[in-house]
């Protein structure tokens, strides 16, 4: 597996090993230890998978009383993954990532926790696979409006198919109640007795 770094600290793209032939393909889609050679230690508790047309945007979410890593991959069409960093105090607080992910390339990318995630879909119909560390809590989930000016996300996509809930969503500033809390690398967690 090829574990590529983006501008994002922690948002990986990986690309595994596809093995093809006449009959059609193998490819591992998870392996704990492979992910965790790559530094992606965490432990995937729920699988979730999405079905949308073309121009469907899915996003930007994040939770923020449980907060999520997410291992994304899609199994049917092709979609632009969006990650945005919405931690509190991060240096990166309000960039964004974007990356195709398809079912021909087998790309899958990892979204650390703290981060918002969304995505459109550029193909007929995408279907998309995701792995969570932590369960859905929907009294503690938040959102991000796809189309905010201060971020500034370029989806290739206009006039997106939103769902109701993703047409309202605020903001990214810094004041915001539901924004996780950066925690430098260097400095060690302190420990609570």
């Amino acid at each position: 597996m090829r574990i590529i770094e983006t501008e994002l600290p922690g948002v990986l793209i990986l690309e595994p090993v596809v093995h093809r032939d006449a009959r059609g393909f193998f490819v591992e889609t998870y392996h704990a230890d492979h992910l965790a050679a790559a530094g992606i230690r965490v432990p995937f508790v729920q699988a979730n998978h999405s079905r949308s047309a073309r121009n469907t945007l899915r996003g930007l979410h994040w939770q923020w009383r449980r907060p999520q890593a997410k291992l994304v991959r899609v199994t049917r069409g092709e979609i632009f993954d969006v990650a945005v960093d919405v931690r509190r105090g991060s240096p990166t607080f309000g960039r964004w990532v974007g990356v195709v992910l398809d079912d021909e390339a087998f790309r899958q990318t990892f979204v650390p926790a703290g981060f918002a995630h969304g995505f459109c879909v550029l193909s007929d119909v995408a279907d998309v696979e995701y792995l969570c560390s932590d369960s859905y809590d929907p009294d503690g989930q938040a959102g991000l409006r796809w189309d905010d000016p201060v971020v500034g996300i370029r989806w290739p996509v206009a006039g997106p198919l939103l769902s109701p809930r993703d047409t309202c969503h605020a903001g990214l500033t810094a004041g915001r109640a539901d924004l996780p809390k950066y925690v430098s690398p260097s400095v060690p967690p302190q420990r609570t007795t």
